[in-house]
């Protein structure tokens, strides 16, 4: 009984002002066309069981909390700021299936929806999947192409200092104010010039206070955005960023002197631009070793896989191997660095591909690396790289790796062409060479998912968090994608 309550929540509204939206909402609104595209009701079986059906009020339907989550991620809004807009926006009343004189959740309610409801669902290939029939049903995937890369996404926390992070948005914040009436910089606080995290608080707090007294300057949006940032940064982030770190994340690396703190989405899509499948890991995870899955997936989502296009760090011996025995042509060039044949500890040491380095078990790149024997004769050749001993002095993976008072730690690798004799042949066919032409459109996704859609940062500390923020963003970025081929 409980569920069918839930249920006709989605559907019963019953309102003498819902002929309003046909009025103001126009046929092109973004919303309108979701709503209309896809059938919601998926959620709510999903969901199905962490709803207690029988105890105490009514849950807020999850189909509305889900759409709630993805109007964030659409908009790229925080909590705070997406329930506010839904207040006032019809297009999202609308989407919401609210009557237009409906109140709206409280905020709260969206970390508790997110922690309690979504935490053991899996949203990433509930939601791709999702989006895959779609397309596939529309008759938009044709090929039988997928393209393979991964993202960076810095970790919420810990990529500047506590202070740096007050510091940054108060600014964003004055700045804000200053557009609307530069008068406003007589009556804020002084700035402080102590290093004290605790003077930087109370600059925030004051500033603030001295905003929040200006009833006129604090309705404009802009102002409020910020206004509400800061706040939640004082509020909820302070004591986490002091106290902890990320623990899920991990150091990656970018190039061999630049890394970032947090994690890597691997993605795949088609040519047409929808992604078939994603994995979320820890930054310091290599790109190659995600493709069985990625082709799995994209697979299981109900693509046929022919040909797979990426960059080299997909080359590598056993991706080679996978392709082969399952007659999937692999469209990716060869690095000697990365595709040799044969080498000592492979699971200990992983090559990064974007900095052109080995990087150990404990996540430390190698500094340098120096070529050993004869040029031109490849099977004879040796590329040694070479670690930093200070920090192997220290590693809790020492113990079989460092020897203690060595002066150096190398690790070589025996570069040994040969034995991919039948992929070098491929790389040179007209075929490989077209195909190849297509791996930019997976660098377009990459940045429209981090520049549209906030996904260059973490909105949440943890992987399961960083795997939902991924799961909305992709789906908010497929749906846009359809509506696109489908007008």
């Amino acid at each position: 009984m409980g569920d069918i309550m839930i249920k006709q929540q989605q559907t019963m509204v019953l309102s003498p002002y819902m002929d309003i939206y046909d009025l103001v909402i126009p046929k092109d609104n973004i919303l309108r066309k979701i709503k209309e595209l896809i059938d919601f009701s998926f959620i709510y079986d999903e969901l199905l069981n962490k709803y207690c059906l029988d105890n105490g009020r009514n849950a807020i339907n999850p189909i509305r909390m889900f759409k709630y989550l993805l109007l964030k991620s659409i908009f790229d809004l925080s909590d705070v700021d997406v329930v506010e807009r839904s207040k006032y926006d019809m297009s999202f009343k609308y989407f919401l299936d609210m009557a237009p004189e409906d109140v709206v959740i409280e905020p709260s309610s969206l970390t508790k929806f997110r922690k309690l409801r979504l935490k053991d669902v899996k949203l990433l290939d509930i939601l791709i999947n999702k989006t895959v029939e779609i397309a596939i049903e529309k008759g938009i995937i044709k090929g039988k192409s997928i393209i393979v890369d991964a993202t960076h996404t810095k970790a919420r926390y810990n990529q500047k200092s506590p202070k740096e992070i007050l510091m940054d948005r108060s600014k964003k914040l004055r700045k804000a104010v200053y557009e609307i009436d530069e008068t406003m910089k007589e009556k804020f606080p002084s700035k402080i010039i102590t290093n004290a995290l605790e003077d930087e608080i109370e600059y925030c707090q004051k500033l603030i206070d001295t905003i929040e007294k200006e009833d006129a300057i604090c309705q404009y949006p802009k102002v409020k955005e910020k206004l509400n940032l800061l706040k939640e940064t004082l509020t909820d982030d302070i004591e986490h960023l002091q106290i902890s770190k990320d623990e899920d994340a991990k150091i990656g690396h970018k190039t061999s002197d630049s890394s970032f703190f947090g994690y890597k989405t691997h993605i795949a899509m088609s040519e047409e631009r929808i992604i078939t499948a994603a994995t979320i890991t820890t930054g310091e995870k290599t790109d190659g070793k995600q493709l069985e899955t990625l082709i799995e997936k994209s697979i299981k989502a109900g693509i046929e896989v022919e040909t797979v296009i990426g960059d080299a760090a997909y080359s590598e011996k056993r991706n080679i191997e996978y392709a082969n025995k399952h007659g999937i042509k692999l469209v990716a060039k060869l690095n000697p660095s990365v595709t040799q044949g044969f080498r000592n500890k492979e699971d200990e040491f992983e090559f990064n591909k974007d900095a052109g380095m080995y990087v150990c078990k404990a996540g430390h790149i190698a500094i340098r690396k120096a070529r050993q024997g004869k040029k031109g004769v490849a099977v004879n050749q040796t590329d040694t790289y070479y670690f930093d001993i200070e920090k192997c002095k220290c590693c809790p993976y020492k113990e079989g790796c460092y020897k203690e008072g060595a002066k150096s730690k190398s690790y070589s690798v025996s570069i040994k062409s040969v034995e991919h004799t039948g992929q070098a042949e491929f790389q040179e066919s007209d075929y490989f060479r077209e195909k190849s032409k297509e791996r930019y459109k997976i660098e377009a996704k990459n940045s429209e998912l981090k520049h549209r859609h906030g996904y260059d940062v973490a909105s949440s500390s943890g992987l399961i968090g960083m795997e939902m923020q991924g799961a909305m963003a992709i789906f908010a970025v497929n749906l846009k994608r359809i509506l696109k081929l489908i007008s």
